[in-house]
């Protein structure tokens, strides 16, 4: 399988080395290889050496030297915010690297990329009216951005298109074991349990709600009235008299900010302050109070329904994050 990563200024440090480290192990335990490796890769650039965000040169070779791969990569950019991000999308450079996915995919090879490296495949087009996933702290700014784009940043990989897409910055991890895995589900699993990855299936444990609601004004209005209303329940028309909105602008703005209703919002917002109180050792009598259930069976029947898991697993740390 040829691979060619895509190799830009400013390249996500971790990302791009741990998808080479991984490529890299997978030919090493590669017990079936031939003359020649089971992943070959290539960095395409500008054909000068790259500075990544940290500030090492990595070479490159120019796009018009590039052979044909079976996958053209795309990994993350340092910046993480959405001015910087805006900032970088901007660049003189990406105009070269944006033809040459193009190019590339047209000529049929298929295209990957992780984190804030989705929002440079989402520039060419390639993505609207696909699904994908990307880095949950920035899915506010894609949905915006690409609303042609069916995002669910719960997903951690989404394959739609012929373009993978990935999740936040460790992200590109998950994405490299994706790409082994298609080629061998074997060599995958041996990879990951040499190098200590653990088996993830979504972005949702990682998510935090509070963060996403800065992203809008109205959103970040609405969210500090639904922490003052946790244990009343939720009433979408006193969200709105409260805010000064119409309960249907409260309902497309969350919609199009979060891509979620109202009701899901106040809902996730529940389950996280739950969450923060079982770590924190609350009775599960006094937190299903605190957050609007009627009893403690309740929002263990919630948590397991929404989570995949339950009160115990939360307490001993093996589900999502303290």
């Amino acid at each position: 399988m040829k691979l060619t990563l895509l190799v830009l200024d400013q390249v996500f440090d971790t990302g791009l080395t741990a998808m080479l480290d991984i490529l890299s192990m997978a030919n090493d335990l590669d017990d079936e290889q031939g003359p020649h490796p089971r992943f070959e890769v290539s960095l395409a650039g500008h054909g000068a050496p790259v500075r990544t965000g940290l500030g090492f040169a990595i070479e490159t070779q120019p796009y018009d030297a590039m052979a044909p791969a079976d996958w053209v990569i795309v990994p993350a950019l340092a910046a993480k915010q959405p001015e910087p991000l805006t900032a970088a999308l901007l660049r003189e450079d990406l105009g070269p690297a944006k033809s040459f996915i193009q190019a590339s995919r047209d000529g049929g090879a298929k295209i990957a990329a992780a984190c804030t490296g989705t929002f440079i495949v989402a520039e060419t087009g390639l993505l609207d009216g696909a699904e994908a996933t990307t880095t949950w702290s920035l899915s506010p700014f894609f949905r915006q951005r690409y609303p042609k784009v069916k995002l669910d940043e719960t997903r951690l990989v989404r394959y739609s298109n012929q373009i993978a897409t990935a999740g936040a910055m460790l992200g590109h991890v998950d994405l490299a074991l994706w790409l082994v895995r298609q080629n061998s589900p074997d060599l995958a699993a041996r990879v990951a349990r040499f190098m200590l990855i653990d088996t993830r299936s979504s972005q949702a444990d990682y998510i935090i709600p509070d963060f996403l609601a800065h992203a809008d004004p109205l959103i970040e209005r609405f969210d500090r009235w639904c922490h003052a209303h946790l244990a009343e329940g939720f009433n979408l028309q006193a969200a709105a008299d409260a805010l000064h909105v119409h309960s249907r602008t409260l309902q497309r703005r969350t919609e199009a900010v979060l891509g979620k209703s109202p009701l899901a919002f106040f809902q996730d917002l529940r389950i996280e302050q739950a969450r923060r109180l079982i770590l924190q050792g609350v009775p599960l009598e006094v937190i299903a109070e605190e957050v609007g259930y009627a009893d403690a069976t309740a929002l263990r029947n919630l948590l397991r329904r929404k989570l995949g898991y339950g009160v115990t697993a939360i307490r001993a740390g093996q589900a999502g994050l303290q």
